[in-house]
């Protein structure tokens, strides 16, 4: 009963978050300075009908929300209007149908650019973290299994210069590396690809993959690595660890059937806002690459003042970091069953 109290609270507590967000998202975008109008038109010439003309087609003329017209200086009316016809209700209601506007610059919808951006952030960012989390892991496990040794100040310094690094500059070295041993620099393909059989152009992303991958796996590798390695270091010094060795069983069982599941528990933590964070798409690895991802959306949509495009992303970003700390108190409530029955 416990245990079900505790995932129905975990879940309705992620639910009100994400409405919380909902709003506060709408919100954001409506107090910037600025006419959002002529955000995505840099044109001074135009007119006030063709202004007037955008603001209609991007709903733009209806008040912000009922008695609340503060928030929105470009339309000053009556507080006697429908609710129904706001810029909030009708956000909300296009959110419930799968709509979340159209982008200033491109005139397309923006839940198609996202989803065309977003299939290829996730298969960059989860192929990075699944390499760091493996190697992380065990080159954590492996330092703390020899701690106090030349291995464990080896693997100390290696993982601390590779969290300490920034992820711009390491991702500039590795492209002016990249660009004098063959490898492609930019983009997720190369042009006229797409017309090769599958395997060939399977091949040709793997190759684009290869330094946005290393660069994102360098970095996240060196904290889980650190974070296993201290976790791991602090279970082996507990009681029943003792107990475990005195029993006869090997230092790998012990790790194995006693430390690991226990040490996890930071770590599982870390991956999961991790995993949250990076769906905003590495931004500084997408664009160091222009790796067609939602980092590199994001970045295009800032210098073109897109606010639909990055209100929707927001969102996304957003929902997936909630989504991934609801995951990680599942987890943990799997990995240590002591967690929901406080």
């Amino acid at each position: 009963m416990k245990r079900w109290r505790y995932l129905l609270g975990k879940i309705g507590w992620a639910f009100f978050t994400i409405l919380f967000v909902l709003i506060l998202n709408f919100f954001l975008f409506r107090v910037l300075p600025g006419d959002p109008a002529r955000a995505g038109v840099h044109d001074p010439r135009l007119k006030k009908e063709a202004i007037e003309a955008i603001r209609v087609r991007f709903g733009l003329d209806k008040p912000v929300i009922n008695c609340f017209e503060s928030l929105n200086p470009i339309k000053i009316g009556s507080c006697d209007v429908n609710p129904l016809d706001t810029q909030f209700f009708i956000y909300v209601k296009n959110l419930l149908q799968g709509e979340m506007g159209i982008s200033y610059h491109s005139n397309r919808p923006v839940v198609d650019i996202l989803a065309e951006r977003l299939w290829n952030t996730i298969l960059l960012i989860g192929a990075g973290q699944i390499l760091a989390i493996l190697i992380g892991v065990v080159f954590g496990m492996f330092a703390a299994w020899k701690a106090r040794t030349s291995i464990d100040y080896g693997a100390l310094i290696i993982s601390l210069v590779a969290w300490s690094l920034p992820t711009f500059w390491l991702g500039i070295i590795l492209l002016f590396w990249g660009s004098n041993n063959g490898l492609p620099i930019g983009g997720m393909q190369t042009p006229g690809m797409s017309s090769q059989p599958f395997l060939v152009r399977a091949g040709d992303i793997a190759r684009h993959m290869f330094l946005p991958t290393l660069t994102y796996t360098i970095v996240y590798m060196g904290e889980y690595m650190l974070i296993m390695r201290s976790s791991l270091l602090d279970v082996l010094s507990e009681d029943y660890i003792l107990t475990a060795k005195a029993k006869g069983l090997s230092m790998f069982q012990v790790l194995k059937d006693h430390a690991l599941k226990n040490a996890m528990l930071p770590l599982v933590t870390v991956i999961a806002i991790n995993l949250g964070f990076t769906m905003a798409g590495a931004v500084q690895i997408e664009t160091v690459f222009s790796w067609p991802g939602l980092g590199l959306a994001i970045y295009e949509a800032v210098n073109r003042r897109d606010f639909p495009v990055l209100q929707g992303a927001f969102l996304l970003i957003a929902i997936a970091v909630i989504l991934s700390n609801l995951i990680a108190d599942l987890m943990y409530s799997y990995l240590d069953p002591r967690v929901h029955t406080d």
